[in-house]
């Protein structure tokens, strides 16, 4: 089964574009885990020809809050139907459990030990100013830890996190099993 586990960095944030909906933000940059090929990727919005043939190979996506923010965004960019695509998002995966909007960075840290090597505001500061190679290290860092949290939570059905209010590392259930949908029977006898 082919898995692409993957982020984007944006140019902008929303009060750049006096929006809240993510498709109104310009990618800089997707990055991508190829699970066949063992290997990482980076796209620019000008390489985009070239990442989506990983797309429509794909069995499953991985992603950390993919469902809100990377897949209605990315979706503005292709005819390739994203939402079809089946998916795990590991941050709703997440909330159904804890009611919660856990950041990335607490889940890593709290599980695995490992930290993200910035904030999606640094990336587009880092866009602004020309750093195109930071912004991509970054990202892919990013998808780095996401997958790890993805294939941990996999293995052990749980992941951790630090409560807000009470500094108290907490464990939270989580099925990342996918589970391919049933298609409707047609009503048609063969």
């Amino acid at each position: 089964m082919k898995k692409i586990i993957f982020d984007i960095e944006t140019k902008n944030i929303f009060t750049d574009v006096g929006s809240e909906n993510p498709a109104d933000l310009d990618i800089s940059v997707v990055c991508l885990y190829d699970s066949d090929k063992d290997q990482y990727f980076s796209f620019l919005e000008e390489d985009f020809s070239k990442m989506w043939p990983f797309f429509k190979e794909a069995d499953l996506l991985v992603t950390y809050n993919g469902n809100h923010f990377d897949i209605p965004l990315l979706q503005k960019y292709t005819d390739i139907k994203l939402s079809e695509i089946s998916h795990i998002d590991v941050f709703e995966k997440i909330r159904e459990k804890t009611g919660r909007k856990i950041p990335l960075d607490s889940v890593a840290e709290n599980t695995l030990g490992i930290n993200k090597s910035g904030h999606g505001l640094d990336a587009v500061a880092w866009w602004n100013s020309g750093e195109i190679q930071k912004i991509i290290d970054y990202c892919i860092q990013d998808v780095k830890v996401t997958k790890e949290i993805y294939e941990f939570g996999l293995e052990n059905n749980f992941l951790k996190y630090k409560d807000r209010k009470t500094a108290e590392v907490l464990k939270v259930e989580v099925d990342l099993n996918f589970k391919p949908e049933k298609k409707e029977n047609s009503g048609l006898l063969f």
